[in-house]
């Protein structure tokens, strides 16, 4: 009896364009790249590896085209590229992800870039950092990794968030990092006055106003996305517990939407803040308010 033939893989280009057309035609902001990384993810490639399979023609086996078809048929749902690998980069960090945490956006990585800034720019040999509604841990792991002289207290007080807060602390393994379950309108009074640098992304989208990716609307937490009627119920709570926090010449750094400058220049200027300032991101929107104590 002949022995079976074997069946050769597909072309890896063509499953990789026929992904790329089935997430365009659902609206995915950018198939091409998402459909790299979701072959990626299943082949234990990087982009750039897949792209480097692509150059020489490699195909790709039956049994990962299934498995692909299957996270494929999920994005197109429009369920978060992060939460089907599990991991979502920031800065140079890779960070767990999931259901139960707010995913870290580019632009952030802007505003921590001011908070490290300030932070590296601290007189004190231990200068202390503190991330306020820490979520994944993103900032706080990027002041404690990037300002490595510094010690840095991340806050959080979602269970469902803390759980992957956690994991990303452990797995990157800050030595000078220390996270904390709590609620940042009284954390860590031990701290007050002794602060350098405050940082925080807190929850700002007015509640009348749902955002348009899927994505977002359907998969983040709304603890991490509301606040409150105007969106800056939290910032209000984040500016008191601050002034406290900061020793004098500390520096706020607070994400927050396009336009909502002016709103939060004159709450921080009523509590008392100085050199209010307002940052823009790479598409030149104001993403970003930092202040002196």
């Amino acid at each position: 009896m002949d022995a079976p033939v074997e069946q050769p893989g597909r072309s890896l280009r063509e499953v990789r364009d026929e992904i790329a057309a089935t997430l365009a035609s659902a609206g995915v902001p950018d198939p091409d790249v998402d459909a790299e990384l979701l072959i990626g993810h299943v082949l234990g490639l990087s982009r750039g590896g897949v792209q480097a399979r692509l150059v020489v023609g490699a195909t790709i086996e039956t049994e990962d085209a299934s498995a692909l078809a299957s996270l494929v048929a999920r994005r197109a749902r429009r369920e978060p590229l992060q939460h089907l690998t599990g991991r979502a980069a920031f800065r140079s960090l890779e960070l767990s992800v999931g259901p139960g945490v707010f995913v870290p956006r580019p632009e952030t990585e802007g505003v921590a870039q001011l908070a490290i800034d300030a932070l590296r720019a601290a007189a004190e040999p231990e200068p202390i950092g503190v991330d306020l509604g820490t979520g994944s841990g993103a900032i706080a792991l990027a002041l404690a990794t990037e300002v490595p002289h510094a010690r840095v207290w991340a806050v959080e007080k979602s269970p469902e968030a803390y759980v992957w807060t956690r994991r990303n602390v452990e797995e990157v393994g800050a030595p000078n990092l220390e996270l904390v379950f709590g609620d940042l309108a009284d954390a860590l009074p031990e701290l007050d006055g002794r602060v350098s640098v405050v940082a925080s992304n807190p929850p700002y989208i007015p509640l009348g106003a749902i955002p348009r990716d899927p994505e977002v609307r359907l998969h983040d937490p709304e603890a991490a996305l509301y606040g409150g009627a105007d969106g800056l119920d939290v910032v209000r709570v984040l500016s008191q517990r601050a002034l406290a926090l900061l020793r004098p010449g500390g520096v706020l750094v607070i994400e927050h939407g396009e336009a909502q400058s002016a709103d939060i220049a004159a709450i921080l200027a009523a509590d008392g803040w100085r050199a209010i300032a307002h940052h823009r991101d790479l598409t030149g929107r104001d993403r970003a308010t930092t202040a002196l104590r």
